[in-house]
């Protein structure tokens, strides 16, 4: 007999993801506040529910994909403690796919350890394109026991999952990558920018860099300069992908944790700068672009 999943947020990101599920064979409980996504996660063989309660009535697995911490906690704590945590059935396993500071993390996680409720925080990496490919990488924190009983959902959504430590790890670890990729990208931009400037194709100039030192996942896999590569947002008008607004928010979730550990991270400031002074350039708000927008910073 099939596992039953509950999913709960079908936006950009989770959409896909439930998709995915529900073509390995689960059987998908799907809840989002928007119609349209519920429409599109029942023609994707999810069977819809306009209550959250009702989504997670007697599942085995409950996905959550919200958009920050705030909402993660308001979810299943509620108000009163009537949150999602009081209707999970005990067997089930949570697992929060969620952005979010690791604070937020282990608050719910020690809620659903007091409810006697197994939890893990299992952020993504990869973006939409991932997400609907079912090739995204998987950053858990929990024990090794939850996290072997995660890998089961997990791996219809991604071959990449890794245990990060106990709870509250995943979301360190996730952190900590998108802050490597928001410097790495925002110094991507800058060097094709010298290059263009100085008369160089951008083309050239990134198939050299390829297979020099230079080399990295914003280069090889997502070049910034509309053009030079096929599929990506930079020639897409830089739609699709992951906002501007996102990358914002998990360096602002990065600068937090920085505070809380004495961390020194110079670089990942200076990105942060650098994201929010492209968002509010050019006197329009950007935030909406994907993050390799930040290309038109350097060209203006």
């Amino acid at each position: 007999m099939s596992k039953t999943v509950a999913f709960i947020g079908l936006g950009n990101m989770g959409g896909g993801m439930a998709a995915n599920i529900a073509k390995a064979g689960f059987v998908v409980h799907a809840f989002d506040l928007v119609q349209a996504n519920l429409d599109a996660a029942q023609a994707a063989g999810c069977k819809p529910f306009t209550c959250a309660k009702e989504a997670v009535d007697g599942a085995d697995f409950v996905l959550t994909m919200l958009p920050n911490g705030a909402i993660v906690e308001q979810v299943y704590l509620g108000e009163n403690n009537d949150g999602l945590l009081s209707h999970v059935a005990p067997h089930a396993l949570i697992i929060d796919c969620s952005t979010v500071a690791p604070a937020n993390s282990r608050h719910v996680g020690k809620a659903a350890q007091d409810a006697g409720i197994a939890f893990v925080d299992a952020p993504v990496s990869g973006g939409v394109a991932a997400a609907n490919a079912g090739t995204l990488a998987f950053m858990v924190g929990g024990s090794e026991r939850n996290f072997e009983a995660a890998k089961e959902v997990l791996s219809a959504m991604g071959p990449n999952t890794f245990r990060a430590g106990d709870i509250g790890a995943g979301s360190v670890a996730k952190i900590c990558n998108n802050m490597l990729l928001a410097v790495h990208m925002a110094g991507t931009a800058e060097a094709l920018q010298l290059g263009m400037d100085n008369g160089l194709d951008p083309k050239a100039l990134s198939e050299i860099m390829l297979k020099s030192s230079g080399c990295n996942w914003s280069l090889e896999k997502y070049n910034p300069v509309p053009g030079v590569m096929d599929g990506v947002p930079s020639s897409n008008d830089y739609q699709g992908g992951f906002m501007v607004d996102l990358m914002l928010k998990d360096l602002g979730l990065a600068m937090e944790a920085s505070t809380g550990s004495k961390s020194s991270v110079p670089m990942g400031s200076a990105a942060r700068s650098l994201f929010n002074l492209h968002k509010n350039s050019g006197g329009e708000d950007k935030g909406a672009l994907d993050f390799s927008s930040i290309q038109q910073l350097y060209k203006n």
